[in-house]
C-alpha cells in the first residue's frame, strides 16, 4: 500500500515557476515507479515524468524536457517536480502516481492505468 499527497499547486502568469511535492507513505519507498501526471479539462492524462525509488535518472516525454524537473529524497519518501517556464498549455490537475513493486524500467513505459496508487491531486493554473 502506498498513500501519496500531493502539494505545491497554485496560479501562476506564464514565464513563472511552482515546485510540486508528493509526499509517499509506505516501508518499501525503493521498490516503487513513480510518476507525476496532470489532466487537463476534456483531455486524456497524460504523464509528465518519471523515476524509480531505487534512484536512477527521472525521464521525461519530449513534450516537456528542458522544462520539468523530477527529484526526490529518499530519506522523507518524498518527489518534487519542479515546473520552469511555466505555459498556459501546462494548465491542468497535476497527480502523483506509484506503480509497483516492479523494476526502474517499467516506470515511463507504463500507460497511467497501470500506475496502482494515486494522489488526490494538485492544481496548476497558468495565465497569460
Amino acid at each position: 500500500q502506498v498513500q501519496l499527497v500531493e502539494s505545491g499547486g497554485g496560479s501562476v502568469q506564464a514565464g513563472g515557476s511552482l515546485r510540486l511535492s508528493c509526499r509517499a507513505s509506505t516501508y518499501t519507498y525503493s521498490r516503487y515507479c513513480f510518476g507525476w501526471f496532470r489532466q487537463a479539462p476534456g483531455k486524456e492524462r497524460e504523464g509528465v515524468a518519471y523515476i524509480h525509488g531505487g534512484g536512477g535518472s527521472a525521464v521525461y516525454p519530449d513534450s516537456v524536457k528542458g522544462r520539468f524537473t523530477l527529484s526526490q529524497d529518499k530519506s522523507k519518501n518524498t518527489l518534487y517536480l519542479q515546473i520552469n517556464n511555466l505555459k498556459p498549455e501546462d494548465t491542468a490537475m497535476y497527480y502523483c502516481a506509484a506503480m509497483g513493486p516492479t523494476y526502474a524500467g517499467a516506470c515511463s513505459r507504463a500507460r497511467p492505468t497501470k500506475y496502482n496508487y494515486w494522489g488526490q491531486g494538485t492544481q496548476v493554473t497558468v495565465s497569460s
